[in-house]
């Protein structure tokens, strides 16, 4: 085969697998495998580095499907990784997956403190806020997940999630109330609240009736 044919084999596979073609990623994987030639011609060729990010997050996200392997997949390394993607990827689905992936391994209690300690808190709160993305509702699952271990609580407030998310709740119409209800459940988080420039006592009052409706115990009226 020519390297024209070879390259225009590989422009399809990737047009295969940027259209969800379970079988154009397997064809791009297998291309991987055969020469270097063609590893060359697939980093070459445009959208293949979003191809690579989205399926090789797409593995992990099924193996971390398993609770046994939630603990071994949160290592540094890894976290840092979803960082980046989630904070730096021009791929809306790679930031997507990203989210899927810390949300998932953030179901782990033991590993919550891990993504606290590496910044991630601090991530998720600027690319909520920056609204730049389509995948804000999966980045709000994350957060909500890490949010639930009150020293990531303590780091979301200082990072400025309560102003971010009282912000959504007025331009959503209170669609997006259950990471501030988590954040609430904490001092830090309901003084934040009740301090807030933008309209805290009305959103609080959302977050109490949010709560109650929910099961929860809402905290102590003013």
């Amino acid at each position: 085969m020519s390297e024209a044919q070879l390259r225009e084999t590989i422009v399809d596979c990737v047009s295969d697998a940027l259209s969800d073609s379970h079988e154009g990623r397997q064809k791009a994987l297998q291309i991987t495998k055969i020469s270097p030639q063609n590893r060359n011609l697939l980093v070459q060729t445009d959208a293949a580095i979003p191809v690579i990010e989205t399926l090789s997050l797409s593995i992990l996200f099924n193996l971390s499907l398993n609770p046994d392997l939630k603990r071994s997949l949160a290592d540094m390394e890894t976290i840092s990784h979803l960082n980046s993607m989630i904070f730096s990827s021009t791929c809306p689905e790679s930031i997507r997956l990203a989210s899927f992936l810390v949300c998932s391994l953030a179901m782990l209690d033991k590993n919550k403190a891990k993504f606290g300690v590496a910044g991630t808190i601090q991530l998720l709160v600027k690319a909520i806020a920056g609204s730049r993305v389509p995948a804000t509702h999966h980045l709000l699952s994350s957060l909500a997940e890490l949010v639930q271990f009150q020293g990531n609580c303590t780091v979301a407030v200082r990072s400025g999630a309560v102003q971010v998310l009282i912000q959504i709740v007025e331009s959503t119409d209170g669609e997006d109330l259950a990471v501030l209800c988590l954040l609430a459940r904490f001092d830090e988080g309901l003084n934040a609240l009740r301090k807030s420039e933008c309209d805290g006592e009305r959103v609080e009052k959302k977050v109490h009736a949010e709560q109650g409706g929910c099961g929860g115990n809402p905290p102590p009226p003013f």
